[in-house]
């Protein structure tokens, strides 16, 4: 059981999912413009800032809080957990979520006002298809498999690595682009840039990466069925973080 102080953690949620998302976006608008002509380029510039930035930011953060930076991780986490007493519980979880939330669409204005633009430009990008919901599907049940696959066989130490490479992958081999997330995806309705989505498609994708979600949560189950025990590895293994004065608090 994590003992750090829960706001302490919440911070750090709010802190690497808005940075998550300012990954995404800045990302997104420097490759528009260092290859305007060229999709394929900024989609692989893209993808590799943001493997690398979130593979840094599960470093940097998952001692404090696990580094989630997802409400479907988080919901998992203590969905898996609350038998065994391990991981989230639900008072954490109703703290974590709002903390993604928000930090998500400050990550965005930040973004957005790094590059010059208006803080706030929602997006007109549509994102409205089955086959976009249905990669959502695929995207959200893989990093599901991925993130407590390595918690339940005692590998979180790979977790940084490992969740850096699926996301940068499943930019490609999935029709959505892999969003997996549904704070991300809030945040990036706030920008009307290459990364963005437009308000009127959030539903459909926040949906689909629940569903999503919940299919990664029935693979688990069948192939880990003890992954529970280890939910408080997810996404990596939290520690005690002392004050300054030496005492845990």
């Amino acid at each position: 059981m994590n003992t750090t102080p829960l706001w302490r953690r919440v911070v750090a949620e709010g802190i690497g999912t808005g940075l998550l998302v300012t990954v995404v976006v800045g990302s997104g608008i420097a490759a528009a413009r260092l290859s305007p002509d060229d999709a394929g380029l900024q989609l692989l510039e893209n993808a590799f800032a943001t493997a690398l930035g979130l593979a840094v930011l599960i470093l940097m953060l998952g001692p404090v809080s696990g580094a989630h930076f997802n409400p479907v991780v988080s919901g998992v986490d203590w969905w898996i957990g609350r038998r065994a007493g391990t991981g989230l519980t639900g008072r954490d979880l109703g703290a974590y979520v709002p903390a993604q939330l928000v930090g998500a669409v400050l990550g965005a204005v930040l973004a957005n006002l790094m590059y010059g633009g208006a803080a706030v430009s929602w997006s007109t990008t549509d994102r409205s298809s089955g086959a976009l919901w249905l990669g959502e599907v695929v995207a959200t049940a893989g990093l599901i498999m991925v993130v407590f696959a390595l918690a339940a066989s005692g590998r979180a130490t790979l977790a940084p690595a490992a969740v850096g490479a699926y996301v940068g992958s499943a930019y490609w081999f999935t029709s959505s682009t892999s969003f997996a997330n549904p704070a991300v995806t809030i945040g990036r309705a706030f920008s009307d840039t290459f990364a963005g989505i437009a308000p009127a498609s959030l539903s459909g994708f926040v949906v689909a990466q629940i569903l999503g979600a919940a299919v990664g949560l029935g693979l688990l189950t069948l192939l880990y069925p003890k992954a529970g025990r280890a939910a408080d590895e997810v996404v990596t293994r939290r520690i005690d973080i002392p004050a300054s004065d030496g005492v845990f608090k």
